[in-house]
């Protein structure tokens, strides 16, 4: 994987978790709209637009720079609208770096074992 490739990918996973967060707590604030006078929708409404744009820009490069099938990004991109989907897209995508944290080290290990064969 290149340098833009896992960038892309790290900048989703840093924008998934709140993106999640800023999502549940819209709905909270909605609620608390209805039953109280507290009224932080227009806020937190601002907030979580902007993390959620990003999170759609994020996963639009991150998809064309990983090729990511239609499938996988269909998943990446339904998560991003479900209450508490970020927190598994992070979790995701944590777990595919450090798969390829791992095949990367193998790959360099077995060219050394190559060459000092």
């Amino acid at each position: 994987m290149d340098i833009k490739t896992a960038s892309a990918l790290h900048r989703l996973r840093l924008v998934s978790a709140p993106e999640a967060v800023s999502f549940l707590l819209l709905l909270v604030c909605s609620v608390l709209k209805r039953t109280t006078d507290f009224n932080a929708v227009p806020a937190m409404g601002m907030i979580h637009g902007v993390l959620f744009i990003l999170y759609v820009l994020f996963w639009a490069v991150a998809w064309q720079r990983t090729r990511w099938s239609f499938g996988t990004a269909a998943l990446y991109f339904v998560l991003s609208v479900l209450p508490t989907g970020g927190f598994f897209a992070e979790r995701k995508l944590k777990r595919a770096a450090d798969d390829e944290v791992i095949a990367s080290r193998a790959r360099r290990e077995a060219g050394e074992a190559k060459v000092g064969a």
